[in-house]
């Protein structure tokens, strides 16, 4: 390091390391200055979420060398890690479903007094790191029962909790409304300026301009570029990434993103139509006939909709919507205010309440999921690891879950391999799965490949509505505009898409009508021409009295 230079807070050099015969880190390297914000970047699998975990101590590295505030650390434990002041909150969480917020909070560092844990000191602590980094989580509520984005806050205030100096989070912000985001910027810049150093692994290049000092990209394993952020733009960092030029529409802050061509919508005006007086057709043995999009004007209807919590408290009032072929309806919101409910209950994963959905012309309100999907409806959850895959099997065996029978011989119902690996090396093609081995456990895949596994699953069939729940979390930017033009030519081959996203960018620029939850209800509901962020904004955080606005 040369005078003047800034002392480094992280260095790794030369890190090697592979699974079995898959290899994640090639020669990387990555340097860290103590008080910066470095953001981390590459496409899924490019093996930046190895490399820091490496650095957290959660296994050693094949080869290399890691440094800590010039200390060599390589090899250490994640204990060693944390009473050095390095904490990673992890893409996918690290919480115990059974405890509650403050106990996973204080998990490993419990007040205590005497012999006894001091659960009203706990209380006030987590409440007051909460309260400092502008964060609203009910200490009380058992992760269980948390959404998601509830779920990442807790991580991240776990982090926090335990006073760490070196602060790595992967996709941090793939949970949090745009509010949310900015004070998590505020907690990183002071965090910074006391003397704190962040990796923010990332695949949004708007946060990387926005809050970072400097910016290194991974690709295939290797580091190919740092670079001083106010010195470069998004359109050079994508290229970094990906080898190629990106088209960044997709990808630019909500305010810049201008909407799609849309066809147009054949959707009944002022969102849900009224569900016939009489009974709808039974759906027993519907699962042999799946309707097509144009079997009727409304392929996904829902009246009067109500979900209740694991309390029987309300998480879904009242809510009525409809979606009509060739049409996207986008949800905006921030976590938590319904939205995964309302969807779990469209799909079958949760009880409804009161209200009915309908599927074409068929009442599914009673019906199992395996049912549902047989009449043509097709999920992308908004937790992949816990709704979309069975993590231990391999990728081909998940490319075809629900879809077993499909598979299987006749009359003896064995399962027909040779088709199975067909189908799953087919996916892996078309949807640029890496790495491209059917025999991997799906653990095995980032984050990022494995959406992509359950998005071929789930879109690669014959389907007339998709739930699309968070599609496009925690994936690069090459992948997103992959998705969304897997979605637009979805929604143009005449199928009704029900989008659930906490990126208003992906809302604005997919949907043709925008609908905004509050507090379990659909507060607004506005043609994509009328929607913006000003429009939006103030619906999402209850800020415009819901009364004032046709829903």
């Amino acid at each position: 390091m040369s005078d003047g230079a800034e002392p480094l807070a992280a260095r790794l050099s030369g890190i090697f390391k592979s699974y079995g015969a898959v290899p994640a880190n090639r020669g990387a390297s990555l340097d860290v200055a103590a008080g910066e914000i470095h953001a981390l970047v590459g496409e899924n699998g490019a093996g930046k979420s190895t490399l820091m975990r490496m650095l957290a101590g959660l296994f050693p590295p094949d080869a290399g060398r890691i440094e800590v505030n010039g200390r060599d650390v390589t090899g250490w434990s994640t204990a060693d890690a944390i009473r050095a002041g390095v904490s990673m909150v992890h893409q996918h969480f690290m919480l115990i479903p059974t405890l509650t917020v403050a106990e996973n909070v204080i998990l490993g560092r419990e007040p205590m007094r005497g012999w006894s844990l001091d659960m009203a000191k706990a209380l006030i602590e987590v409440r007051t790191v909460a309260e400092e980094s502008g964060f609203r989580v009910n200490v009380h509520e058992r992760v269980r029962d948390l959404s998601v984005g509830e779920a990442q806050r807790v991580e991240i205030l776990k982090a926090l909790f335990r006073g760490a100096r070196i602060l790595i989070l992967d996709e941090p912000t793939a949970v949090l409304s745009p509010p949310e985001v900015q004070e998590l910027w505020r907690v990183l810049r002071s965090l910074r300026e006391s003397g704190g150093t962040i990796v923010l692994i990332t695949h949004k290049l708007d946060e990387v301009m926005a809050v970072s000092d400097h910016v290194t990209v991974m690709r295939h394993g290797e580091t190919v570029a740092t670079m001083l952020t106010t010195e470069t733009t998004p359109a050079a960092i994508a290229r970094a990434m990906v080898g190629r030029d990106v088209d960044l529409v997709m990808v630019s802050s909500a305010r810049r993103a201008p909407p799609l061509p849309s066809r147009p919508s054949r959707a009944v005006p002022g969102g849900a139509a009224p569900l016939a007086r009489s009974p709808l057709p039974a759906a027993e043995g519907a699962s042999r006939r799946r309707p097509t999009a144009t079997a009727s004007l409304t392929p996904l209807l829902v009246q009067s909709l109500t979900v209740k919590g694991p309390r029987r408290e309300r998480r879904v009032t009242d809510v009525s919507l409809s979606i009509a072929p060739g049409e996207i309806l986008g949800i905006a919101g921030v976590e938590g205010n319904g939205q995964t409910e309302l969807v779990e209950a469209i799909a079958g994963l949760r009880a409804v309440a009161s209200g009915r959905i309908a599927l074409g012309d068929r009442d599914i309100t009673t019906l199992d999921v395996r049912r549902r999907a047989a009449l043509g409806l097709a999920h992308i959850p908004e937790d992949r690891q816990r709704r979309g895959l069975v993590l231990d099997y391999s990728v081909a065996d998940n490319l075809i879950l629900g879809r077993q029978a499909s598979f299987a011989h006749r009359p003896a119902g064995r399962l027909d391999r040779r088709r199975i690996l067909a189908n799953a090396r087919d996916c892996l093609a078309r949807f640029d799965i890496r790495p491209a081995d059917p025999a991997l456990p799906a653990r095995a895949l980032s984050g990022g490949n494995q959406q992509k596994v359950i998005i071929a699953r789930e879109m690669g069939g014959d389907f007339s509505v998709l739930l699309a729940s968070q599609p496009t979390r925690g994936v690069d930017v090459g992948a997103v505009e992959f998705i969304h033009a897997q979605l637009r030519a979805a929604r143009d081959a005449g199928k009704a898409i029900l989008l659930v996203s906490a990126e208003l960018a992906e809302i604005l620029a997919l949907a043709d009508r925008v609908a905004v939850m509050y507090r379990g209800r659909i507060v607004g509901l506005m043609p994509r021409d009328e929607a913006s962020v000003e429009t939006i904004g103030p619906l999402m955080t209850g800020a415009q009295d819901a009364a004032a606005v046709p829903a």
